[in-house]
Parts: C-alpha cells; structure tokens; sequence
C-alpha cells in the first residue's frame, strides 16, 4: 500500500462545498486512494460504482427528491467511474444541489467523457485533480531515496503502475495484461473508433518517436490513417491518459518552430509493453527516448500534484537546433537538457542564448535527476 500526495490535498477539500473530481488512467490507484481516504473519515460512507448495472441504474434516473432520500446530511459519497454514467454531470449535479452539507467525491478513468458531461453541468461546483502511476516522490517516501535511486533502471524499462511494482519478478506479464486488459478500453468503448487496427498501429509508431518532433503527416503513411483521423486518434489518446504532447517554444523568431510538438507516454512500461521492448538498459539503443520520456513524465506529475502553474514546452528551429524542455513561470525562462551519461557534454544553442540571454540552463542526467523530478526532497 503506497500513500499518495493526493490523499492529503483531497481531504483538505473535504467538506468545502465542492465536489471532489479525480482523473486518471486505469489500474492508477484511484480506487485504493478512495479508500485509503475513507479510512480518514469518520462520516457515513457511501459507495456507489458506473460499473455495476445497478448502481448505474440507480444514478442514470436519480431525482432531487430520491437523492436527498439516499445521500443523508454529513456523509461522504463515493462514485467510482463515473464515465460509465449516461449523463455523468446531470448525475452529479443532482446530487450536489440537493444534498445538503454531503461530500460527493467522484472518479474517472477517461477524461475526455468524464469533463466534457461535467463541464458545464458542475461549474463552479467541484475542484478537479489528476492521479498517475506512483511518482519518484511517492516512491521515495515508501522506499527511501536509497532503495528508490537503485531501482531507477528497473522503471525506464518498467514504469511505475503501483501493480508492476506490487509484482515484482512479473513486471512483463503484468505489463502486458495491463496493455491488453485497459490500455484502448475507453477510447474503444465511450468514442466512435472505427479503425482499431489503425490506432493500435499508431500507438507503436508514437512509441517509436518518443523524444522526437511528430508529424502527423509521417503518422498518416505508417498508419494507413488520413491525417485527421491521426489527429483526432492523438486527441484521444490523450484524453485516456495513455500520452500527452508538449507544444513547441516560439517567440516570433523566424527561425523558431511555431507548431511542432512532441508526443510522450504517461508511463515508461507502457510505451515498452506496445512494442514489446523489455530488454535491459545495457543492451538498447533507445535509452535517450527512455530516459527523455521518464524525465517528461516524472515532471508532469510533480507540476500537476503540487499544483504549480508552468507553461511547459520544447524548442526547435527550422536548422534543427534544439533544447528538450522548457519551463516558463514568473516571468522566468528555464531550459533543460537531458543526458543520461553524465560524461555528455552539453552545449545550448547560440541561436536560444542570443535570443533569450535572461534564460537560465541546466542539464538533467542520472547524476543529478533527483533535483528535477521531485526538488525539495
């Protein structure tokens, strides 16, 4: 059992008048952090799942009435997955304008279907949090930073679900089960697919491309998909949480990509697992893209749980000069570079320098990782 960062920023918002709304992809951990949560509260408890028919059932033709009837004064009402609903805002606003004084806390897996029917249905209503595979951080503070420095091979190649972990010795079956059993459940289910052999080709054509500039229009003739398709299969991807893309760093130079992006995976087994690539580090030729994409994943988490307000990009030139990430905050600009060798050398280009001379530079290799995945510590 792994104690996560959400649980304590969650229970602070217990009780404020919001609904409590909780994203992320499947197999997370978002229904043990419920129920880590529930052993915090001593209110009645309420449990209700979009899986069961029954529950569904219950929620899809919920009234005001019938709801203040269920969900009484100071309980805690859990719904888990709550995109299976027909009308998952309709459903939860019920609940929350009628309820006196309750907290409803509510889970998804897809959140492409979760905030487009709760959007407009609960503004103003509900704070919203997104949950991943386990972070460095939360490793480190089940691990130790020892213990979690030494496994840092293991999750290049492996990941982080907290099930890859919780089965050590299996990490391939259990990967591999993840991918097959989850990996295009929702987007195959909630959205109009219609080419499946399609989009499972052009998730390994992007597992292929971690770490480099995308083009749709390369995408389209691996794939067989036409380029909107491509697009509109990125977007849903996205959405279930199995990538997230990284936009490009321009300022109106003419020599700056204005509209390239990058395209990473939420989690490093699961892009090895789509190309069944589990060999160890010393025998690959792709340890640049995994240690990028690790990197780009572990500061994602970190920005998102502590709530920092970054705009993150990559910058690229049309002669092909490049920085892999930049961060820009309080009108700061910092780049960074990822090496995994700490022997690399590194050299920004002139080009960014000169344009940007405030800019702060720094390298990021497995020497010093730590301070860029979860500073503070």
């Amino acid at each position: 059992m792994f104690t996560r960062i959400l649980q304590e920023v969650i229970q602070k918002d217990f009780f404020s008048g919001k609904a409590v709304i909780l994203l992320g992809p499947r197999q997370a951990g978002k229904t043990t952090l419920l129920r880590q949560l529930s052993k915090q509260v001593e209110s009645p408890q309420i449990w209700l799942n979009g899986d069961s028919s029954f529950d569904r059932a219950l929620l899809n033709n919920l009234t005001g009435k019938r709801a203040k009837e269920l969900f009484p004064k100071g309980a805690v009402v859990y719904i888990d997955e709550a995109q299976r609903l027909d009308n998952t805002g309709l459903s939860l606003k019920i609940i929350h304008d009628n309820c006196e004084g309750i907290q409803m806390i509510a889970t998804g897996s897809s959140s492409f279907e979760l905030t487009d029917k709760i959007k407009e249905a609960l503004t103003g209503r509900k704070w919203t949090y997104r949950m991943f595979p386990l972070s460095q951080e939360e490793l480190i503070q089940h691990f130790g930073m020892l213990d979690t420095i030494r496994m840092l091979d293991t999750r290049l190649v492996f990941g982080s679900y907290p099930e890859v972990i919780n089965n050590a010795g299996q990490e391939i079956e259990t990967l591999q089960e993840l991918v097959s059993d989850y990996l295009y459940k929702d987007v195959f289910a909630l959205k109009d697919v219609r080419k499946p052999d399609g989009l499972e080709k052009l998730v390994q054509a992007l597992a292929f491309q971690v770490g480099n500039q995308v083009s749709y229009r390369e995408l389209s003739n691996l794939t067989g998909l036409n380029k909107s398709t491509v697009e509109k299969y990125i977007r849903l991807l996205e959405d279930a949480y199995i990538i997230f893309r990284l936009p490009t760093f321009s300022r109106n130079l003419r020599v700056e990509l204005a509209k390239s992006r990058k395209i990473y995976f939420v989690d490093n087994g699961i892009r090895n697992a789509v190309i069944s690539g589990f060999n160890p580090l010393g025998v690959r030729n792709d340890i640049g893209a995994l240690w990028e994409n690790f990197l780009m994943s572990e500061r994602r988490k970190y920005i998102k749980y502590h709530r920092l307000y970054r705009n993150v990009y990559f910058w690229r030139t049309t002669q092909q000069q490049e920085i892999d990430y930049i961060e820009e905050y309080d009108g700061k600009i910092i780049a960074y570079e990822f090496k995994w060798n700490p022997k690399r050398k590194v050299k920004f280009p002139r080009t960014f320098l000169k344009a940007y001379p405030d800019a702060e530079t720094k390298s990021v290799n497995r020497d010093n990782y730590t301070d860029f995945v979860f500073p503070g510590l």
